[in-house]
């Protein structure tokens, strides 16, 4: 027979059945428990990390406004300005406080793009409008030398165009029919004989005076020497154009009788006018005396008229504050009217001094006019119109040779960011990092901007997609458009340079700065100079080779030809004090200075292998000197 087991071990059993795995578990994450905390004890386990990690991460994040009315804060709350609530900062970007990184997914959905800066010669265009007036210098007023009565007037019209001598009006003056007379009688009383020497000078002179009389009542000499011919005195006298000209204005009648003095005529010489124009004066601090002026008439569109600036007025207008500008214009053909309006084009060069030659091809090895430039001549000679002697036109500031250094950094406009008289651009300083950088705009050419200062030939900048650059800079509490002076001082950069670099090589002597920036790199590593601190200088054969450091100077002296071979042909010699821009500033000096470049660090990586490596040799040297002297 079966053994039949009691109903309640039954029981028990069907409980530890059903009991027994959850206890097990139970028991075994107690005694796990019980190890963990053995092993903290021990110091085998450290919980600092884990535990306060997250309070670290959170005291690093800075609070902005939305709206950037303040700089980032380190506590939560409202914008004390819009009262907006606050808002972490952005971050996980890889960038640091002068940078943002975009990955190449984002950059191809923001639709950012680049583009290098070019340098180029460039010019801006100086427009203004202008009206054409009378030139001064042609202006003149016929009038009545003695009282008396017009008789006959040939000109009785404005406008008429006269010649040289033509005449205008008869005048008869009894005043000018007694000074007649009495110039004959003293011609008469000189021809009789006088044996007194005294009264032979008498005579002479009273003739004279006589004649002087004529003069100023207005006759000329060929009517002096007709009336002594003739031996007759007249009661009428002719008045004849002094130059060839234009009536302009008639102010007096026939049968009319006039005083001495009073005008008759206004005549104007119309082959050449005045075109007077008003510049600001920081663009007429740009231009000079004979520099070329394009013009288009209002009454003949579609036509280029060209001209010489003569006068730049030396004060600004209080009320206009502008500076007038007058330009010459040949107007032989008569085609320019007085009173018409001129829209007026003058082309200055960018990245020229004031100071400077100005190129100008129709003057080249010319002659000007020191008072009339529109008057050039290939030779030395006297001014037609003035009479004073021509000038060369390199004493007057120009220049026969065409600049072909003098050129400038541009940008597409819309790359450039401002706002309240700051400038920034967002530079790609290596693959996805984009850093914002202060610059100084100039002027805008077509669709450029040129750059005085703050970017070099050749770096990439960001053309599409700035602003959400600047976005994110903003959301990262960095500098922006709306707080860029927490951004670097914009400085004259060099193609092959940045700012650490340049301060650098700022700490040489002043002659060797130059020498420094035109051999550029380094022959033993081809790194920039003044990547790794200021660059030491090291003499071969007479003459000064720079090296990035200290420990490739060993490597040069053994083999220096084949080290300066490494340099290229252009930067043998020094540079041009001139064309050389250095940073006006210390960029050590600024608490902002960014940290060395990839070259930089690629820089020092090297010189420390190459100071290890000629440490080793020389080590390796002296002790095998060492053990030759011990040998027998």
């Amino acid at each position: 027979m079966s053994k039949i087991t009691p109903p309640r071990f039954a029981v028990t059993r069907a409980v530890l059945a059903y009991a027994g795995l959850p206890l097990l578990l139970f028991a075994a994450g107690a005694g796990l428990l019980v190890l963990l905390g053995l092993m903290q004890r021990a110091g085998w386990l450290k919980v600092d990390a884990a535990v306060h990690g997250t309070s670290a991460v959170a005291a690093d994040v800075d609070y902005i406004c939305p709206m950037m009315c303040v700089p980032p804060v380190k506590e939560p709350g409202r914008c004390p300005v819009c009262a907006m609530e606050l808002v972490p900062a952005a971050g996980g970007n890889s960038g640091d406080e002068r940078s943002v990184v975009v990955d190449p997914a984002t950059r191809r959905v923001a639709n950012i793009q680049t583009v290098a800066a070019s340098a180029r010669a460039v010019s801006r265009t100086i427009r203004s409008v202008g009206e054409l007036q009378y030139d001064e210098g042609s202006l003149r007023t016929i009038t009545a030398y003695s009282a008396g009565r017009l008789e006959d007037l040939f000109v009785d019209y404005t406008g008429a165009v006269v010649s040289r001598g033509d005449r205008l009006a008869t005048l008869y003056s009894p005043q000018l029919h007694a000074a007649a007379v009495e110039y004959l009688q003293t011609l008469q009383t000189e021809a009789t004989a006088s044996r007194l020497a005294a009264v032979a000078q008498a005579n002479q002179r009273l003739r004279d005076n006589a004649r002087l009389r004529l003069v100023e009542l207005g006759l000329t000499e060929t009517q002096i020497a007709a009336l002594q011919s003739r031996g007759e005195p007249e009661t009428r006298v002719v008045i004849s154009a002094p130059l060839a000209g234009t009536v302009i204005e008639r102010m007096a009648v026939e049968g009319q009788s006039v005083q001495e003095g009073q005008p008759l005529f206004r005549l104007a010489d119309l082959s050449s006018v005045w075109l007077m124009l008003e510049l600001f004066p920081e663009d007429a601090h740009l231009v000079r005396y004979g520099q070329k002026v394009q013009a288009t008439m209002k009454s003949i569109p579609g036509e280029t008229f060209s001209g010489r600036i003569a006068f730049i007025d030396p004060e600004v207008d209080a009320a206009t504050r502008t500076v007038q500008v007058r330009v010459v214009m040949d107007n032989s053909d008569g085609r320019l009217r007085i009173g018409d309006y001129a829209t007026a084009a003058i082309v200055v060069p960018i990245g020229q001094s004031p100071d400077d030659p100005l190129y100008d091809p129709e003057l080249a090895d010319k002659w000007i006019s020191p008072r009339h430039p529109h008057i050039v001549a290939d030779q030395p000679g006297a001014c037609p119109q003035c009479g004073e002697p021509l000038v060369a036109a390199a004493d007057l500031g120009f220049t026969a040779i065409a600049p072909e250094d003098r050129t400038s950094v541009t940008v597409p406009r819309h790359a450039l960011l401002q706002a309240a008289g700051h400038s920034v651009l967002y530079v790609e300083e290596s693959p996805g990092r984009f850093a914002i950088r202060r610059v100084v705009a100039g002027a805008s050419v077509g669709e450029d901007v040129v750059i005085s200062r703050g970017l070099a030939e050749g770096e990439t900048v960001a053309t599409g997609g700035s602003f959400l650059l600047d976005s994110q800079m903003q959301l990262a509490g960095n500098p922006s458009l709306i707080d860029p002076l927490r951004a670097e001082e914009p400085v004259e950069m060099i193609p092959g340079f940045d700012r650490t670099m340049l301060a650098a090589i700022q700490q040489l002597p002043a002659d060797e700065q130059y020498e420094a920036i035109a051999q550029k790199i380094c022959p033993v590593t081809r790194f920039p100079l003044g990547a790794m601190g200021v660059p030491p200088k090291a003499s071969v054969d007479g003459r000064s080779v720079y090296l990035c450091c200290e420990g490739c100077r060993t490597s040069l002296m053994k083999d220096p030809q084949s080290y300066l071979k490494q340099l290229p042909a252009e930067n043998a010699h020094a540079a041009d004090p001139g064309r050389v821009p250095l940073p006006r500033e210390s960029a050590a000096d600024s608490p902002d200075t960014p940290t060395a470049s990839g070259a930089s660090e690629a820089a020092d990586e090297s010189a420390n292998e190459s100071a290890n490596e000629s440490a080793n040799e020389s080590a390796d040297e002296s002790a095998n000197k060492s053990a030759a002297d011990a040998s027998p």
